[in-house]
């Protein structure tokens, strides 16, 4: 309650939601009846108009013949903070429980103890982060490679969603556009400010919604409010879009957050969050370098091919940082940076001779104590292993179940 109490004062705009999953466990404890809980849940859950969500809590609760119990007229009194038909409108991203977060402290767990002290605790929960960043990297990869197959019939709206959304946003928005082909406009009512589509299900004219649009603005707004809760078009919207031909999805319909780009648009002066972006892509190229190391490592012939292309880009984005505008290639060894000619006193290339091989780098022409890569080495040593970079520690167990997490 004190916690309550103090977002309450602290995000006055802020609306509280109940654990829906912790309601079904409290209606099984204080009615005790299999069939009210999963009566509960529906009630809970159903996207209905309040007068239905009224008359609907009523009959369920003299079925049971439970008016008098102490926990059903509380939950009753608290109905806006929990039941659908009183918080559609209000943005959640889509939660309804706290298992997200109940799952984040699982995931914590397993990289992490009670008995570990101050610094093993650091070191361990910088290595949890640091594969849930990488685990965030491969997903921003997924989204950005191939094409899906088109399945809907409104096939240039899929096709520019593909586009825009993140891949699972994507996956979440598709049926979407199935269920518009199934709504047909009922009526069509111009005012002076906005238009008013009709919507109703095939079939069903008696389940109706109706959608405004402002066309100066290209502002949708429709009665189920799903864009609002969620922050993606409902099927109502995107059949006035289709009605009207229109083969983008308009910026207003399109939330920020749900898009391949939100990262790029990040723009805080004070610097914060350009860091934080910058620590959380190093972190995750290191995790991802690790996956390349173990694979590559195995065979002589792609180390030595890996090596020279890491190099390659690194002394090539080096040079570019430094100003350096002499050219680079990122795979001939001829032209690495580190490879120091040996010349006579008259500047002439000397007679060959056997060359010295780097036990940092693995490269000829010089050793360990000249290595321009021991450096770089010294000066990022703690952060890498801020990061997790010491395979060695590496939980793979816990690493196989994190894969296994949403």
């Amino acid at each position: 309650m004190a916690i309550r109490n103090a977002v309450r004062d602290v995000f006055p705009e802020v609306r509280h939601r109940l654990c829906a999953l912790h309601l079904i466990r409290n209606a099984t404890s204080n009615v005790g009846n299999p069939s009210f809980t999963s009566k509960f849940r529906k009630i809970m859950t159903g996207d209905y108009e309040i007068p239905v969500f009224k008359r609907k809590w009523v009959q369920l609760i003299e079925e049971f013949g439970i008016e008098d119990k102490p926990w059903v007229i509380n939950m009753y009194e608290e109905k806006h903070m929990w039941a659908t038909a009183y918080l559609r409108g209000k943005f959640f991203a889509g939660f309804r429980t706290t298992s997200r977060c109940e799952g984040l402290h699982s995931v914590v767990g397993r990289y992490v103890g009670s008995r570990y002290d101050l610094t093993s605790f650091v070191e361990h929960f910088q290595r949890c982060v640091a594969h849930m960043r990488f685990k965030e990297f491969n997903a921003d990869y997924e989204s950005t490679r191939g094409v899906p197959v088109m399945q809907t019939c409104i096939e240039l709206l899929e096709r520019y969603t593909d586009e825009l959304y993140t891949h699972e946003i994507f996956l979440f928005f598709r049926p979407f556009l199935s269920r518009a082909g199934s709504m047909r406009v009922l009526n069509i009512d111009n005012t002076d400010d906005c238009i008013k589509y009709i919507v109703c299900k095939h079939a069903r004219p008696d389940f109706t919604w109706t959608v405004d649009f402002r066309q100066e603005e290209m502002i949708f707004m429709c009665t189920c409010l799903r864009m609002e809760s969620f922050g993606i078009p409902c099927e109502h919207i995107v059949k006035v879009l289709v009605d009207r031909d229109i083969r983008e999805i308009p910026r207003s319909l399109v939330l920020d957050r749900w898009t391949k780009k939100v990262k790029s648009a990040l723009n805080d002066p004070s610097g914060f969050t350009r860091d934080a972006v910058v620590i959380s892509r190093q972190s995750a190229l290191v995790e991802f370098s690790k996956q390349l190391a173990a694979v590559a490592a195995k065979v002589p012939e792609r180390y030595e091919e890996t090596r020279d292309l890491i190099m390659g880009l690194y002394s090539s984005y080096k040079a570019a940082d430094e100003g350096d505008n002499q050219p680079h290639s990122g795979v001939a060894r001829s032209s690495n940076p580190y490879v120091h000619p040996t010349t006579g006193g008259s500047g002439q290339p000397s007679k060959k001779k056997k060359r010295q091989r780097c036990s940092v780098c693995q490269m000829e022409g010089h050793k360990k104590t000249t290595c321009p890569w021991q450096k770089d080495i010294d000066n990022n040593i703690m952060e890498n292993e801020a990061i997790g970079s010491d395979d060695g520690d590496t939980c793979t167990e816990a690493t196989a179940e994190l894969d296994s997490d949403s």
